[in-house]
């Protein structure tokens, strides 16, 4: 059994075939040789796994964020907080910090935030002469913000695998997403002014007020989905429904720039994202099915608690282990394998669920844009045409300020429970 769920998988990550592959085909080894349980019983579980309430949010929010993701709904977003930030020095990069925090509340899919706010920022930023490395390292780093901030595809791979409320979820990651962004924005700042990036200049109020009522239909998104989610108005896959709507009608009615072939082209994507993702899942579900009933997570827990070792120091233990998975594994595939081990762990020494599954999602996050293989640094090289080499050397301080955050969020529970509170009541 050992060789089916610890030899197994990694052999075949090595020799690099499909995280899914790898799951289900380590799994099918331990069900026919080592269990003698009839194959059956892996069907049933591969299907119920999708029978989920919750995953129906996954299409509808990626669908909806396709949507607002096409036309002028970036421009617009853009032109808001450009207006708004104005007077600071720096004000272009800040814009950068502030539309992917925005696009993030309408998204939750962090390579396309970095491929639309990439191509509508990438232009302003090199006419106010920033360094090509900091354009680069601010684009690739600032698009995983979507994952932290809701609505987030990964919060609700999260919530379902590890039996927890999406809504608290998300009400924990909104503080946590506010920090991470406040954090770059200083740094922005601090960089601008160090090297006499972006002169300043005044605000006035008719632009900003103009460029508000042209965002408004934009900036309603984020408003109609957290605030009915936390109104008690819908639940959060109904948030979705409502999202794609809203979505459809905002770029189709009211804006007008999209037609039906676009809409049927954006739902085809959609189809085929959301279809790589469920598969995932579901050949995920049989690997933690059998991690539980052969008590693997028992087993660790009760390995841990002879080792005597100090909260801290496993917290920071496995912290590192998650940086590590996501510089080489998405952060679903990460989640839905990691989950059943680490989050009973967690449990077992004091961690709430929700508070882990905040420091699961940064973690993970941070792997987006780490090197070697964070997706990011290959959307940006392949989308905006960015050298790579370049994009190295500008992630770096961006790295830096994310691991800060995750130190904070670490070892200060009240920034995500706080957040959750908060908004929960």
């Amino acid at each position: 059994m050992s060789f089916a769920l610890g030899f197994l998988p990694v052999l075949f990550l090595l020799c690099g075939f499909p995280i899914f592959i790898v799951l289900i085909a380590s799994a099918s080894v331990a069900l026919v040789f080592f269990m003698q349980m009839p194959m059956p019983v892996l069907h049933q579980t591969l299907f119920g796994a999708l029978d989920s309430y919750p995953l129906l949010a996954v299409p509808f929010f990626i669908y909806a964020g396709e949507l607002m993701g096409r036309g002028s709904i970036t421009t617009r977003i853009v032109d808001f907080v450009q207006e708004g930030v104005g007077p600071v020095r720096g004000s272009v990069g800040l814009t950068t910090v502030g539309t992917s925090a925005i696009f993030g509340a309408i998204s939750g899919v962090s390579a396309a935030s970095v491929a639309t706010i990439g191509r509508a920022m990438l232009p302003a930023l090199r006419k106010d002469k920033y360094p090509e490395p900091f354009s680069a390292g601010l684009i690739t780093a600032m698009g995983a913000i979507d994952v932290v901030i809701p609505p987030s595809v990964p919060m609700i791979i999260y919530a379902s695998a590890a039996q927890q409320s999406l809504p608290k979820l998300y009400a924990a990651g909104v503080i946590p997403g506010i920090l991470i962004s406040l954090m770059v924005a200083a740094y922005v700042i601090w960089f601008a002014s160090r090297h006499k990036i972006g002169a300043e200049r005044k605000f006035h109020w008719r632009p900003f007020l103009h460029a508000t009522a042209r965002s408004a239909w934009a900036l309603g998104a984020p408003v109609i989905i957290l605030g009915g989610i936390y109104g008690g108005i819908f639940s959060p896959t109904e948030a979705a429904a409502v999202a794609c709507v809203y979505s459809m009608f905002v770029t189709c009615v009211v804006f007008k720039e999209l037609r039906l072939r676009d809409v049927l082209e954006i739902a085809r994507t959609t189809a085929l994202f959301t279809s790589q993702i469920l598969i995932i899942v579901a050949c995920a579900s049989v690997f933690g099915w059998l991690l539980t009933v052969n008590q693997v997570p028992a087993n660790l827990i009760e390995w841990i608690n002879g080792l005597a070792v100090p909260h801290w120091m496993l917290l920071l233990t496995v912290n590192i282990l998650l940086l590590a998975v996501g510089c080489f594994i998405d952060p679903i595939s990460a989640i839905l394998l990691l989950s059943p081990l680490l989050v009973p762990m967690m449990q077992a020494i004091g961690v709430d669920a929700i508070h882990f599954g905040i420091i699961m999602t940064v973690n993970l996050a941070i792997g987006l844009f780490h090197p070697p293989f964070g997706i990011n640094i290959f959307v940006a090289q392949s989308v905006l045409g960015l050298d790579l080499k370049t994009i190295y050397r500008g992630i770096i301080p961006f790295l830096l300020i994310y691991l800060a955050a995750l130190i904070l969020i670490t070892y200060v529970p009240w920034i995500s429970l706080g957040s959750m509170r908060m908004l929960m009541g």
